[in-house]
Protein backbone atom coordinates (compact mmCIF):
# COMPACT_ATOMS: atom_id res chain seq x y z
CA UNK A 1 0.00 0.00 0.00
CA UNK A 2 1.44 3.54 -0.84
CA UNK A 3 2.08 5.82 1.49
CA UNK A 4 0.17 8.97 0.92
CA UNK A 5 1.39 12.88 0.85
CA UNK A 6 -0.01 13.29 4.71
CA UNK A 7 1.96 10.00 6.20
CA UNK A 8 5.13 10.79 3.89
CA UNK A 9 4.85 14.40 6.04
CA UNK A 10 3.89 12.63 9.14
CA UNK A 11 7.48 9.96 8.98
CA UNK A 12 9.18 13.32 7.78
CA UNK A 13 8.30 15.41 10.88
CA UNK A 14 8.51 12.89 13.53
CA UNK A 15 12.39 11.81 11.94
CA UNK A 16 13.26 15.66 11.63
CA UNK A 17 12.08 16.71 14.94
CA UNK A 18 12.81 14.03 17.13
CA UNK A 19 16.21 13.79 15.72
CA UNK A 20 16.94 17.56 16.04
CA UNK A 21 15.31 17.57 19.95
CA UNK A 22 17.14 14.82 20.74
CA UNK A 23 20.56 17.04 19.97
CA UNK A 24 19.13 19.73 21.87
CA UNK A 25 18.55 17.65 24.83
CA UNK A 26 22.17 16.34 24.73
CA UNK A 27 23.16 19.84 24.45
CA UNK A 28 21.55 21.08 27.70
CA UNK A 29 22.78 18.17 29.51
CA UNK A 30 25.92 18.54 28.63
CA UNK A 31 26.03 22.20 29.84
CA UNK A 32 24.11 21.37 32.85
CA UNK A 33 26.74 19.10 33.91
CA UNK A 34 29.67 21.46 33.16
CA UNK A 35 27.09 23.98 35.23
CA UNK A 36 27.65 21.26 38.41
CA UNK A 37 31.01 21.37 37.89
CA UNK A 38 31.39 25.31 37.70
CA UNK A 39 28.66 25.27 41.21
CA UNK A 40 31.45 23.05 42.77
CA UNK A 41 33.89 24.91 42.49
CA UNK A 42 32.55 27.87 42.91
CA UNK A 43 31.32 26.18 46.77
CA UNK A 44 35.30 25.25 47.46
CA UNK A 45 36.47 29.13 46.47
CA UNK A 46 33.88 30.78 48.96
CA UNK A 47 34.50 28.03 51.44
CA UNK A 48 38.28 28.56 51.28
CA UNK A 49 38.04 32.54 50.76
CA UNK A 50 35.65 32.56 54.28
CA UNK A 51 37.59 29.98 56.01
CA UNK A 52 37.56 31.56 59.73
CA UNK A 53 35.50 34.43 58.76
CA UNK A 54 31.83 33.21 59.69
CA UNK A 55 30.10 31.39 62.54
CA UNK A 56 30.43 27.75 61.75
CA UNK A 57 26.67 27.51 61.53
CA UNK A 58 26.85 29.42 58.31
CA UNK A 59 26.81 26.88 55.50
CA UNK A 60 28.48 27.07 51.81
CA UNK A 61 27.52 23.33 50.50
CA UNK A 62 26.81 22.44 46.84
CA UNK A 63 25.20 19.10 46.86
CA UNK A 64 24.21 16.93 43.57
CA UNK A 65 20.78 15.67 43.72
CA UNK A 66 20.63 13.81 40.58
CA UNK A 67 21.23 13.69 36.49
CA UNK A 68 18.94 16.86 36.28
CA UNK A 69 18.88 18.73 39.96
CA UNK A 70 21.52 20.58 41.45
CA UNK A 71 21.67 22.60 45.12
CA UNK A 72 24.08 25.65 46.29
CA UNK A 73 23.48 26.67 49.50
CA UNK A 74 24.81 29.77 50.40
CA UNK A 75 24.02 30.45 54.37
CA UNK A 76 20.38 31.02 54.37
CA UNK A 77 19.84 31.07 50.92
CA UNK A 78 19.46 28.12 48.52
CA UNK A 79 19.67 27.93 44.85
CA UNK A 80 18.01 25.29 43.14
CA UNK A 81 19.35 24.28 39.76
CA UNK A 82 17.05 21.95 37.42
CA UNK A 83 17.44 20.87 33.78
CA UNK A 84 13.90 20.30 32.29
CA UNK A 85 14.11 16.89 30.17
CA UNK A 86 11.82 18.70 27.80
CA UNK A 87 12.75 20.87 24.42
CA UNK A 88 10.49 24.28 24.13
CA UNK A 89 9.43 26.45 21.61
CA UNK A 90 8.52 30.23 22.22
CA UNK A 91 5.13 31.64 21.67
CA UNK A 92 4.55 33.90 19.36
CA UNK A 93 4.53 36.79 21.44
CA UNK A 94 7.90 36.10 22.77
CA UNK A 95 10.93 38.43 21.51
CA UNK A 96 12.81 35.97 19.97
CA UNK A 97 11.16 35.77 17.03
CA UNK A 98 12.46 38.92 16.21
CA UNK A 99 16.23 37.87 16.59
CA UNK A 100 17.36 37.31 13.04
CA UNK A 101 18.83 34.30 13.55
CA UNK A 102 15.41 32.78 14.37
CA UNK A 103 14.09 33.96 11.84
CA UNK A 104 16.57 32.67 9.13
CA UNK A 105 15.73 29.08 10.64
CA UNK A 106 13.40 28.26 12.63
CA UNK A 107 14.94 24.92 13.97
CA UNK A 108 16.88 27.91 15.91
CA UNK A 109 14.69 28.26 18.25
CA UNK A 110 13.68 25.03 20.04
CA UNK A 111 15.56 25.09 23.42
CA UNK A 112 16.31 23.20 26.55
CA UNK A 113 16.04 25.12 29.43
CA UNK A 114 17.98 25.12 32.82
CA UNK A 115 16.01 26.91 35.77
CA UNK A 116 17.48 28.51 38.76
CA UNK A 117 15.12 28.86 41.82
CA UNK A 118 16.06 31.03 45.25
CA UNK A 119 14.35 29.79 48.13
CA UNK A 120 15.24 30.06 52.16
CA UNK A 121 17.61 27.49 53.17
CA UNK A 122 15.34 26.75 56.22
CA UNK A 123 12.35 26.16 54.75
CA UNK A 124 13.89 22.70 53.23
CA UNK A 125 15.83 22.23 56.78
CA UNK A 126 12.69 22.69 58.74
CA UNK A 127 10.22 20.91 55.74
CA UNK A 128 8.28 24.35 55.76
CA UNK A 129 6.53 22.65 52.67
CA UNK A 130 4.38 25.63 51.68
CA UNK A 131 6.96 28.02 51.76
CA UNK A 132 7.55 29.94 48.42
CA UNK A 133 10.71 30.16 46.13
CA UNK A 134 11.29 32.38 43.47
CA UNK A 135 12.64 31.70 39.21
CA UNK A 136 15.23 33.75 39.48
CA UNK A 137 16.86 32.83 36.15
CA UNK A 138 16.64 30.54 33.16
CA UNK A 139 19.41 29.57 30.70
CA UNK A 140 18.07 28.69 27.10
CA UNK A 141 20.25 26.33 25.21
CA UNK A 142 19.97 25.19 21.45
CA UNK A 143 20.78 22.52 18.69
CA UNK A 144 24.50 24.99 17.99
CA UNK A 145 25.42 25.61 22.06
CA UNK A 146 23.86 28.96 21.43
CA UNK A 147 22.12 30.58 24.11
CA UNK A 148 20.61 33.57 25.92
CA UNK A 149 19.48 34.24 29.49
CA UNK A 150 16.65 35.46 31.27
CA UNK A 151 16.49 36.49 34.55
CA UNK A 152 17.19 38.98 37.79
CA UNK A 153 19.78 41.10 36.81
CA UNK A 154 21.18 38.36 33.88
CA UNK A 155 22.35 40.85 31.22
CA UNK A 156 25.10 38.53 29.72
CA UNK A 157 23.41 37.54 26.76
CA UNK A 158 19.98 39.00 25.89
CA UNK A 159 17.27 37.38 23.41
CA UNK A 160 18.01 39.44 20.96
CA UNK A 161 21.89 38.72 20.89
CA UNK A 162 20.59 34.82 20.83
CA UNK A 163 22.96 32.80 18.19
CA UNK A 164 25.90 34.89 18.46
CA UNK A 165 27.67 32.68 21.14
CA UNK A 166 27.94 29.66 21.99
CA UNK A 167 28.13 28.83 25.98
CA UNK A 168 31.39 28.23 27.21
CA UNK A 169 32.46 27.58 31.23
CA UNK A 170 33.18 31.27 31.63
CA UNK A 171 29.71 32.25 30.49
CA UNK A 172 28.35 29.45 33.55
CA UNK A 173 30.50 31.31 35.73
CA UNK A 174 29.07 34.66 34.65
CA UNK A 175 25.78 33.47 35.61
CA UNK A 176 26.32 31.54 38.57
CA UNK A 177 27.91 34.58 40.18
CA UNK A 178 24.97 36.64 39.02
CA UNK A 179 22.51 34.47 40.30
CA UNK A 180 24.15 34.17 43.41
CA UNK A 181 24.65 37.74 44.24
CA UNK A 182 20.95 38.50 43.35
CA UNK A 183 20.14 35.93 46.14
CA UNK A 184 21.65 37.32 48.75
CA UNK A 185 20.93 40.40 48.82
CA UNK A 186 17.16 39.67 47.81
CA UNK A 187 16.30 39.91 52.00
CA UNK A 188 13.52 38.72 53.46
CA UNK A 189 10.86 40.94 53.91
CA UNK A 190 8.45 41.67 56.96
CA UNK A 191 4.89 40.15 55.76
CA UNK A 192 2.17 42.68 55.87
CA UNK A 193 0.52 42.59 58.68
CA UNK A 194 -2.62 42.14 57.31
CA UNK A 195 -1.70 39.43 55.77
CA UNK A 196 -0.76 37.96 59.56
CA UNK A 197 -3.56 39.32 61.33
CA UNK A 198 -5.57 36.01 62.14
CA UNK A 199 -4.80 33.00 62.47
CA UNK A 200 -6.53 29.38 62.77
CA UNK A 201 -6.16 27.09 66.53
CA UNK A 202 -4.70 24.01 63.79
CA UNK A 203 -2.33 26.65 62.34
CA UNK A 204 -0.88 27.09 65.69
CA UNK A 205 -1.20 23.63 66.89
CA UNK A 206 0.32 22.29 63.84
CA UNK A 207 3.30 24.78 64.09
CA UNK A 208 5.86 22.65 65.67
CA UNK A 209 5.63 20.48 62.00
CA UNK A 210 6.50 24.45 60.73
CA UNK A 211 4.01 23.25 57.56
CA UNK A 212 1.18 25.87 58.08
CA UNK A 213 2.31 29.26 58.26
CA UNK A 214 4.09 30.17 54.85
CA UNK A 215 7.47 32.06 54.41
CA UNK A 216 8.89 33.73 51.40
CA UNK A 217 11.45 36.72 50.79
CA UNK A 218 8.50 38.46 49.24
CA UNK A 219 4.89 36.99 50.97
CA UNK A 220 2.26 39.61 50.58
CA UNK A 221 4.35 41.71 48.29
CA UNK A 222 4.55 41.54 44.30
CA UNK A 223 7.07 39.71 42.96
CA UNK A 224 8.00 41.38 39.74
CA UNK A 225 9.70 40.08 36.16
CA UNK A 226 11.69 44.16 36.01
CA UNK A 227 14.32 43.50 34.59
CA UNK A 228 13.87 40.26 32.86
Amino acid sequence: MDKSPLRERILATIINKSTLKQHIFDNAFATFNELKDVLFEIASELDDDLDGKLDKRVRIEYRDRGKFEAQLQIASDLLIFRMHTDVFEFDSNHIIWQNEYVQAERDNSYCGVIDIYNFLSDSFKFNRNADEGYLIGRIFINREKCFFVEGKRQTLVRPMAFGKEKITREDLVAIMETAINYAINFDLLVPSYEDNKRVTVDQFNSKMDNSKFITGKRIGYEFNVDDI
